[in-house]
């Protein structure tokens, strides 16, 4: 009988292919804290997370100051002020133009204001039209400065603040100017309260859901970002670069004027030099936004979570410490290096890929 075919063959083991033996649970344990890093989406949402373990262990630490109703209202109250302006920094970052005349414009913006409702006896709501609108035209000399005749913004802006901060000197002749003849209705848009929850915090809420539409849902955004990511090639696109950076450096002072404007009307008195202590921290809170939420661009979001991180660490360190005057700004430059550091790492990393 003839054999088949198969049986000619010679006999081969079966061998059983399995995936490589692991060590079971071990291993588990190990990928654990990443895949838990990956779950809570730490590169991203850091600030929160860190936010709200600050204020459990504040609250412990310091239950009859920090945890307390009057306490958070004023961590909430004074830092929507300086978040307007941080805003303002934040778009003007966006767009590629390193503009660090705000705090002048804001301090410019309060002194206009104090001279226009005691010298110039106009209507509050006039004033502050007219305060808005100088405060926008500051940024159109920017403007002009910057994409006009060509100066780096950093040089234009640092001129312009020596400018108004003479012009401020000049407008308030260096003095803080009271105003308790303005009204109550004045110093009530600025102090009053809705609810439980100062009203300057429904300002900034406005005025973030704003920039943050524009950003992040309009062409115009897109373009700031586009700009700012890369201005050769933004204008190779076709991007019209002069005219959006124009528009974005006037919205950002007639926001620093809107800060100034905010502040004035919660202190019920136009104080000189009150812009200047906000510079710091609105680029704190920038730099360290934009590593939040979004990170590796500066967004509008990730610039409020920074904003409130900065103000919760402040005020717990402030009162634990209130003999160390200088905590605030240690902390607010520290945060700005560490901030920035990640941003530049960030940005190399990027253009090696």
């Amino acid at each position: 009988m003839a054999s088949s075919p198969s049986s000619n063959l010679p006999e081969t083991k079966m061998t059983n292919i399995s995936a490589p033996p692991t060590n079971g649970p071990a291993e588990s344990w190990k990928a654990l804290p990443a895949r838990l890093t990956e779950f809570l989406r730490v590169d991203r949402y850091s600030g929160l997370y860190l936010a709200a373990i600050l204020i459990v262990f504040f609250s412990l630490l310091l239950p009859e100051t920090f945890a307390t109703t009057s306490n958070l209202r004023v961590i909430a109250g004074s830092a929507a002020i300086g978040g307007i302006l941080t805003l303002a920094v934040t778009v003007s970052m966006a767009a590629g133009t390193f503009d660090i005349s705000l705090a002048a414009n804001m301090t410019f913006s309060v002194c206009l204001l104090g001279k226009l409702l005691t010298s110039g006896g106009l209507p509050w709501i006039v004033a502050v039209l007219i305060t808005l609108a100088v405060g926008s035209a500051i940024g159109a000399v920017n403007a002009v400065i910057i994409t006009g005749l060509g100066v780096e913004p950093i040089i234009a802006t640092l001129g312009m603040s020596s400018v108004l901060a003479a012009l401020a000197f000049w407008v308030a002749d260096g003095q803080t100017v009271l105003l308790d003849g303005v009204g109550t209705t004045f110093t009530d848009a600025g102090s009053a309260m809705v609810g439980t929850i100062p009203i300057t915090v429904f300002y900034l809420l406005v005025v973030s859901l704003g920039l943050w539409y524009m950003l992040e849902h309009t062409p115009f955004g897109r373009y700031i970002y586009a700009i700012g990511s890369n201005r050769q090639a933004a204008k190779l696109a076709g991007i019209k670069v002069a005219r959006v950076q124009a528009i974005s450096l006037m919205a950002t002072s007639g926001l620093a004027a809107l800060a100034g404007v905010v502040l004035t009307m919660q202190l019920g008195a136009a104080s000189f030099g009150a812009g200047a202590p906000y510079l710091l921290p609105a680029f704190a809170a920038t730099f360290l936004g934009s590593t939040q939420i979004r990170p590796g661009r500066f967004n509008v979001v990730g610039t409020v979570v920074a904003l409130y991180l900065l103000a919760i660490s402040v005020k717990g360190l402030q009162l634990q410490y209130p003999d160390l005057p200088w905590i605030k700004d240690l902390v607010e430059g520290l945060v700005l290096l560490v901030a920035v550091s990640i941003t530049a790492r960030a940005v190399r990393q990027r253009r090696s890929q």
